[in-house]
């Protein structure tokens, strides 16, 4: 079982590079029927497609409920690279997927186990079958890595951020200095030459 949870896993960060490729933040998901075959598989888009649901579990079950027309995915197996939030989990509940398994752990968000154990409540009308730590390794590198370079990227830009000031007989370019708040320079702690 193992083997197939490794090669579903391997398809998943796949689908999470795609993401990276596009800006996203790179979680990617599969969804496997009983006899392991993959039946749906996505990456993150709520910047592509404006829509902040369409996370790649989301997108997953919503492929499979449309392939088989049925909203009850039951028997299926959900592969995602990093836990899943509250969200997503809510979803697969909803679907009723037998299995869950994931790669790296959430401490922010994962609603599996690491900040919140929603699987453990004791108290839904469904269970999955939970199976953490799959290629974590990789699955946790990707996802640090793309918020590493996102965060360098960040501070590069506000470095060079200059404002427009406005209210005398021209507009100048003005740059902003450290404690200035937003792009109104009345609220900066700095005075603006």
């Amino acid at each position: 079982m193992n083997d197939l949870f490794y090669r579903l896993m391997k398809t998943a960060l796949q689908e999470a590079e795609k993401g990276v490729a596009e800006g996203e933040v790179p979680v990617g998901a599969v969804l496997a029927g009983p006899e392991g075959r993959i039946i749906a598989k996505a990456h993150n888009q709520p910047i592509a497609l404006n829509d902040p649901t369409a996370h790649a579990e989301i997108l997953v079950l919503r492929e499979a409920g449309t392939l088989r027309k049925n909203y009850r995915i039951t028997g299926a197996t959900l592969v995602v690279t990093i836990e899943p939030c509250l969200m997503c989990l809510g979803a697969a509940l909803n679907a009723r997927i037998s299995r869950l398994v994931f790669g790296a752990h959430d401490p922010r968000c994962g609603a599996a186990r690491s900040f919140y154990d929603l699987l453990g409540e004791g108290r839904l009308n469904h269970t999955i079958e939970l199976i953490p730590g799959i290629m974590e390794k990789e699955c946790g590198k990707l996802i640090q890595d793309f918020f590493r370079v996102r965060r360098a990227k960040d501070t590069r830009s506000r470095r060079g951020t200059e404002v427009v000031v406005t209210g005398s007989t021209r507009n100048r370019l003005v740059p902003l200095k450290a404690g200035h708040v937003g792009s109104n320079p009345t609220l900066s702690a700095n005075k603006i030459p």
